[in-house]
């Protein structure tokens, strides 16, 4: 398995971690209308992670095998973040949109924590 499938598993699996957690902060928490937003948001950011993983793959393959560049799905992707937040201000009663702000920021949290301790890793084994 290449380093890049093994890293985006890795940043898969601690977003369903950390998606796991707010579902339980919503469930338990005295602000369930805080946490659902933050489970719209960070739901949606896991769908964004999702998209750019599979565009990178694809943007690697279409660079190595046709020297032609292909876009990434960005408007695609702020597409989606525009769709959290209407969907945040016309449902304002069940989903608080500072909650579907910061869940929509998670994915990008989890892409550089997961790149710092990468590195520290590879760090101490060079040693």
């Amino acid at each position: 398995m290449t380093e890049y499938r093994k890293m985006v598993i890795r940043q898969r699996k601690w977003m369903l971690y950390l998606l796991a957690v707010i579902v339980l902060g919503a469930g338990f928490s005295p602000y369930p209308r805080f946490f659902s937003g933050l489970v719209l948001g960070t739901a949606f950011s896991f769908y964004h992670l999702w998209l750019l993983h599979r565009n990178m793959e694809r943007f690697g393959a279409m660079i190595i095998h046709q020297g032609k560049r292909a876009g990434t799905g960005t408007f695609i992707r702020l597409g989606g973040a525009a769709l959290a937040a209407l969907i945040a201000l016309r449902f304002e009663e069940h989903f608080h949109i500072i909650g579907v702000a910061i869940g929509l920021c998670t994915a990008y949290v989890i892409i550089f924590i997961d790149l710092a301790v990468h590195h520290l890793k590879e760090e101490s084994r060079s040693r």
